[in-house]
């Protein structure tokens, strides 16, 4: 299992950001692994709302279902899986003194013969982390106040 953790802080009110991250589709914004990120229902976005997600990762493509599993005030979790991993994306967000933290886990646990990877992964998906920062604070910097 590989764990990444990153806290990002915006000037963005914490609703604002709040009400973007909810929706997954957002994350061809803000993960620069996600190369597209379509809802695949209708309706409020609510828990059990369900993401089609392509990401790249090493040069090669791989499709995720994601779903909403989590929606409380100030948290909201992902899960998406396919049959070689399931990838959990827990994001708590706070608000003080006008900023607002992104506390970032993402929590990748592979499955059957792709377990044996999970060392030599780590750091990738540390890196991926790292890129990560700059673009979710850039993106939620960039979004008017509502």
């Amino acid at each position: 299992m590989v764990h990444v953790h990153r806290t990002i802080t915006v000037r963005t009110p914490a609703q604002t950001v709040v009400d973007y991250l909810r929706d997954f589709a957002h994350a061809e914004s803000w993960d620069p692994g996600t190369v597209s990120c379509t809802r695949t229902g209708t309706g409020p976005i609510a828990v059990g709302a369900q993401w089609h997600n392509v990401s790249e990762f090493r040069g090669k493509k791989t499709e995720l279902t994601y779903r909403l599993d989590r929606l409380e005030p100030g948290r909201i979790v992902f899960v998406g899986g396919n049959k070689t991993a399931t990838s959990t994306d827990d994001l708590t967000i706070s608000e003080q003194d006008g900023t607002t933290t992104v506390s970032y886990h993402a929590t990748i646990e592979f499955h059957g013969l792709a377990k044996l990877a999970d060392p030599f992964l780590k750091r990738q998906f540390e890196k991926m982390g790292d890129d990560l920062v700059p673009a979710m604070k850039a993106t939620l910097e960039a979004l008017p106040a509502s």
